[in-house]
């Protein structure tokens, strides 16, 4: 395995494109919707405040953790100030873990422990919890105005940035949920929403909004949603997908987990969709692109001689050799299956290690998952 060479550059010594370019790495599979503001942003020399925001709801699986850190570290590295909104008040609504904010305020807290596990310096973002912002007349203000200049059918749309698809609506209180996450936006002053690309409405809504109230205006940086490892079929439109990539997290099977055992990983790959030279609707392959090769510059297919002889390969490589069918699915899970533990092996590690951390786990982990 090769991992990726670490840069001495800072950002003083990096220009506005150079920035940029870093940006675009995190969109890698999403996108960017302001990329022009965003460079005359760059080049102004003004400090950039970005967010993301997450529901504390359970335990953490690897999107969660190893793409939220790399995506972090990249948007550091281009001089970007972090703000990470634990919006427990949002699980509160969308009645994850039951709708008990005891349980979600610790669910945040063991959220804050993997960040920490994963290598995010959290003295150098702002951890910001929802619930203490949101106690103030001024928000509710902005939340209702929101509301107020958004139609009905429009906010009906927006609630998939909840992970329910249209029409699977349980409570009234729901209904506000899309404003809320718009108010998140001015509330929190920043110039880039660094969110899913399924929390596209909520910051499309967003941007119309400034123009129309004179607000100002975020560009969107999405950074892709990777599949859950059912996959999908070839062909399915990105809904399909970011629906699919969202429910994995409360299905075991479909999904790996920051604390999941080498044993654990394996079985869960073994079982995941890969056709013979398939890459569209490959859910192995999103794991190589977005998690594994975001660490390692080229990675290492163990197989014994009589199959080939190991190979050394990168991205681009891989993809022709599978779709050649020079690497059999067994290869490819196997490859995937050591990655991937030896990328969530420290956090385990750290977990076993930090009496704090293994508490909080410990208590997260009994809480029945809620969608």
């Amino acid at each position: 395995m090769v991992k990726k060479e670490s840069k001495k550059e800072t950002v003083n010594n990096l220009s506005p494109e150079e920035r940029l370019e870093l940006i675009k790495q995190v969109a890698d599979g999403g996108e960017i919707i302001g990329e022009e503001e965003l460079l005359e942003m760059l080049k102004s020399g003004k400090q950039i405040v970005a967010y993301d925001g997450f529901e504390p709801s359970g335990i953490a699986h690897v999107p969660f953790g190893l793409l939220r850190a790399e995506n972090l570290k990249l948007m550091q590295k281009a001089g970007v100030h972090f703000k990470l909104w634990l919006a427990d008040y949002f699980a509160f609504i969308n009645n994850k873990l039951g709708g008990d904010m005891n349980r979600i305020r610790k669910a945040g807290e063991y959220f804050i422990e993997v960040w920490k596990a994963c290598g995010v310096d959290t003295s150098k973002v702002e951890i910001i919890w929802a619930s203490e912002r949101m106690n103030s007349l001024k928000y509710w203000d902005r939340v209702l105005t929101i509301a107020k200049e958004t139609t009905l059918n429009r906010t009906m749309r927006a609630t998939t940035i909840m992970g329910r698809k249209e029409g699977e609506l349980q409570t009234t209180a729901q209904l506000f949920y899309p404003a809320m996450q718009v108010s998140d936006i001015f509330e929190l002053d920043v110039d880039i929403c660094q969110l899913g690309l399924d929390q596209r409405r909520a910051n499309i809504l967003g941007r119309e909004l400034a123009d129309k109230m004179k607000w100002k205006k975020p560009t969107i940086v999405s950074h892709h949603m990777i599949m859950g490892l059912q996959g999908v079929q070839p062909g399915a439109d990105k809904e399909e997908i970011m629906m699919t990539s969202k429910m994995s997290k409360s299905k075991p099977e479909s999904c790996i987990y920051m604390h999941d055992t080498e044993d654990e990983i394996k079985k869960k790959m073994n079982k995941a969709y890969c056709p013979e030279k398939v890459i569209e609707g490959n859910p192995l392959f999103d794991y190589l692109k977005y998690l594994i090769f975001k660490r390692y510059d080229k990675i290492t297919i163990s197989r014994p001689d009589k199959f080939g002889g190991n190979l050394t390969v990168s991205y681009d490589e891989i993809i022709d050799l599978y779709a050649k069918g020079a690497v059999h699915p067994m290869d490819l899970k196997n490859t995937v299956i050591f990655y991937m533990n030896e990328m969530i092996k420290p956090v385990r590690e750290y977990f076993e290690k930090n009496k704090n951390a293994k508490a909080l786990y410990d208590e997260v982990k009994k809480y029945a998952i809620t969608r």
